[in-house]
């Protein structure tokens, strides 16, 4: 079983069959939108993975990127005219250039000093989309076109769920391709030892470049799917709160997990909506779940129970 966790494919498989299932399960269109809101959260959770889980640089700015693809779908379409589709791509363009651009001088730096830097990155993006309130609507945001295919306007949740557990999936199989490249063996070089990685001729500045820019993108993607599926965007999706959510998300489901981006999003995004019931004690329940977790759990969710499969099945093998 954990030999099977391990593969790429039985990894694909499992994910794919996960959003089928739940797909084919799920009873109403509130049932659907909660689902499309786990996919489109695990999409940012796979690239800050790849930045956070697999090459060991922290990002708490990455909401920001999330809110240029947002405000993409927004602002392309109705003040320029664009397809809302070309937007999607426009938007995940610029925002892989923008952070190619800057992540050169910011990811020369290391620890507490890239945390800062990165989290003004995204402090600044969400300054802009309040400010200029002649072109985003200030605070109070504005309305997102309908994402139109074949004719037929996109709206309900159903649809949405679909289309994001796709694009989930096709982000899946981009991530486990590059980790199987030169590229990925870089990064994993890279988490280790940054002097290892340069002293075995690793270009350090061109592979962190390279990730940071990877992971807005996946970034930008997932904040184009949320405003569409909400039809309304504030800057509230750029905020500092998002950037720690999704950075939390990667770290309960498992840093360096794919599977773990979906489980930690799902966990973050689910749990929230079950302890409305309990009204007043909901963030109490909700703080001290996540604090059980990093204790009983201190890998993340999907490694601990993939170590505790690999521990179970070694005296099975000694047999």
């Amino acid at each position: 079983m954990a030999r099977l966790i391990n593969n790429r494919w039985a990894e694909l498989a499992l994910v794919t069959g996960l959003i089928v299932l739940a797909g084919l399960l799920l009873p109403s269109n509130y049932y659907f939108r909660v689902g499309a809101l786990v996919l489109i959260s695990a999409i940012a959770a796979v690239g800050l993975n790849l930045l956070l889980g697999f090459a060991g640089q922290v990002s708490l700015g990455h909401a920001g990127f999330v809110g240029i693809g947002a405000y993409a779908v927004a602002l392309l379409p109705t003040h320029w005219g664009v397809p809302t589709l070309a937007s999607i791509f426009l938007g995940a363009a610029f925002s892989g250039v923008l952070a190619l651009a800057i992540g050169r001088p910011i990811l020369r730096l290391k620890g507490h000093f890239l945390a800062v830097a990165t989290l003004g990155l995204g402090i600044l993006v969400a300054m802009v989309l309040t400010n200029e309130a002649r072109i985003t609507g200030g605070p109070d945001g504005m309305p997102v076109p309908r994402l139109e295919l074949l004719g037929t306007r996109i709206r309900a949740p159903e649809a949405w769920y679909w289309i994001a557990g796709g694009t989930l999936i096709i982000s899946i199989v981009f991530a486990q391709n590059l980790l199987n490249s030169s590229t990925g063996r870089a990064l994993r070089a890279l988490h280790d030892s940054e002097v290892a990685a340069r002293a075995a001729g690793i270009n350090v500045a061109r592979v962190k470049g390279i990730v940071f820019s990877i992971s807005a993108v996946y970034a930008s993607i997932s904040g184009s799917l949320l405003a569409l599926l909400n039809g309304h965007i504030t800057p509230d999706t750029a905020s500092f709160l998002n950037s720690i959510e999704l950075v939390t998300m990667v770290v309960l489901g498992g840093m360096g997990s794919l599977v773990g981006s979906l489980v930690g999003a799902a966990v973050l995004v689910i749990l929230p909506q079950a302890l409305t019931v309990f009204h007043e004690y909901e963030h109490l329940l909700l703080g001290s779940f996540i604090i059980a977790i990093m204790i009983f759990l201190r890998d993340g969710i999907v490694p601990t129970l993939r170590k505790a499969l690999l521990e179970r099945k070694a005296p099975e093998d000694r047999v």
